[in-house]
């Protein structure tokens, strides 16, 4: 009996550390990618950058009109096509509800509004989230002689949305709209939290298929 109590024991403990350590390793990959994501948000693009386009991911329309996110979004591509560091836009964006216009066709009619060229504006309007937003442009990037781009979006959405881009290959810089309605109090740090939690988990399972991958490859 005592040597099966002190085997129990013994046992107990393995699983406890192994528990702690499991927590403090999770916790450890959690802070880095806070700090990716927060880092990302406050990069800046070098004076000299120049990319093929600047892709817009999309967000909520109003019928015809932009949200205030999406509109920042859409100006500071504006911004960027007119000081002449991409040569085109494109925008992504289907519709939630059946009859209303999809927010790429919101943020193209905008944008024509504000004088870009109708031929220099690209568009997908199938899309429902940001892996959909850079998957469904892909067909549309050889055609129209892009190579580079510059991932416009609110901050703290950059280091999701580009490290989703690299999974696909894309040759993506990041730029953050100068302002923001996530800027301030509760709302930025719940943004950066849910942004940190979802490129977390997005990272995870990348990491998980390639490990995958490696296993079967073997086998």
């Amino acid at each position: 009996m005592p040597h099966l109590f002190h085997s129990r024991t013994g046992l107990r403990f393995y699983l406890l550390r192994g528990l702690a350590l499991s927590v403090l390793l999770v916790s450890a990959m959690f802070a880095a990618t806070v700090w990716q994501v927060y880092r990302m948000g406050n990069q800046k693009l070098p004076k000299d950058f120049h990319a093929d386009a600047a892709v817009v991911l999309g967000a909520a329309a109003w019928d015809k009109r932009p949200s205030p996110v999406f509109r920042e979004r859409i100006n500071h591509a504006i911004t960027l096509y007119q000081s002449r560091r991409v040569d085109k836009i494109i925008f992504t964006g289907g519709t939630p509800k059946k009859g209303y216009m999809t927010e790429a066709e919101v943020g193209r009619r905008y944008a024509i509004k504000q004088g870009i060229p109708a031929r220099h504006i690209v568009f997908e309007n199938t899309s429902r989230n940001t892996y959909e937003n850079l998957q469904n442009i892909q067909p549309l990037l050889r055609p129209n002689g892009i190579e580079t781009l510059v991932i416009v979006s609110d901050p703290y959405h950059l280091a999701r949305a580009q490290a989703i881009a690299k999974n696909f290959g894309m040759n993506a810089a990041v730029s953050a709209t100068p302002t923001t309605l996530y800027a301030v109090g509760k709302e930025r740090d719940k943004f950066l939290l849910n942004e940190s939690y979802a490129l977390f988990l997005y990272q995870f399972e990348s990491w998980s298929d390639k490990i995958w991958d490696i296993l079967t490859r073997r086998s």
